[in-house]
């Protein structure tokens, strides 16, 4: 008896090419225009890279939700959309141009900066579109919106007014990560996107009890300068303490349980609680 293989991806090839055939997602468009809309707001991935696994995962989860919603009885408008704005746009030009600062940048002119950034912000479409499609995600590439569009930042702005307008809009401070060669802060994406672990220079600093001299708290800091306007020093209610002797210098020391084995060699000390 021959045994015939089964091909799962042609199989899936096959019933996107038959969707593809029959415009099955612009058909239920259709059907589906004179009910309710369901309203999706969807993050934009950035425009100037390819697709990895963490979009393929987030526009899978994307394509159920709104094919439920569809399903129930809501007519789902689906638009893909690219965010045009922000570092890793600016930054993959600067790396083609070797520019390290904002002065080279009107240096070179800003218009021609904007224009090579919208230039560059397309270069993958054709990879994001093909690679969406496969996954059998239905959503609509050809009305798709740029967060660089005028009508786009207008309606943000509109939106933003209306919450002003309500007073549900505040003003406040928060700390931001900031990049020195780009004079801008930076969203937690791309602080993220440069991260690495460098060696910092660093100190620990002994502190000793004013009721016993030879019994110190460490403290450890990459800010030294910053030590003699510090005040006081603080300790977790929540975490455990150990006092240990060391035994290369005879004095006593408390740290941090879990930070031990980071300063100290186990063998040479005796810890006491």
């Amino acid at each position: 008896m021959e045994t015939k293989m089964f091909d799962f991806p042609l199989e899936e090839e096959k019933i996107l090419d038959f969707w593809n055939k029959i415009k099955a997602f612009q058909t239920s468009l259709n059907q589906s225009k004179e009910k309710p809309s369901f309203i999706f707001w969807d993050g934009p991935p950035f425009a100037n890279g390819v697709p990895h696994y963490g979009h393929i995962l987030a526009g899978t989860i994307k394509d159920v939700v709104t094919r439920y919603a569809h399903q129930n009885g809501y007519h789902v408008e689906r638009r893909f959309g690219w965010d045009c704005h922000g570092v890793p746009v600016e930054y993959e030009i600067d790396t083609i141009l070797k520019i390290k600062s904002p002065q080279q940048v009107k240096n070179f002119g800003i218009k021609n900066y904007n224009d090579l950034c919208r230039e560059s912000v397309m270069r993958y479409l054709h990879d994001w579109e093909r690679i969406v499609t496969r996954l059998g995600r239905w959503i609509d590439f050809k009305n798709g919106y740029k967060t660089l569009d005028a009508n786009f930042m207008e309606s943000v702005w509109w939106v933003f007014k209306q919450l002003f307008q309500k007073g549900l809009v505040y003003k406040s401070c928060k700390v931001m990560p900031f990049s020195t060669s780009c004079s801008t802060t930076l969203s937690n994406f791309e602080a993220e996107q440069n991260y690495r672990e460098i060696t910092d220079p660093a100190v620990i600093v002994t502190f000793p009890l004013e009721e016993d001299p030879t019994t110190s708290l460490l403290a450890w800091t990459t800010t030294p300068w910053t030590l003699p306007c510090n005040m006081a020093l603080c300790v977790n209610a929540n975490s455990t303490y150990v006092k240990v002797l060391d035994l290369k210098t005879g004095a006593f020391h408390i740290l941090m349980r879990p930070l031990l084995s980071s300063l100290y060699n186990q063998r040479y000390v005796h810890p006491q609680r």
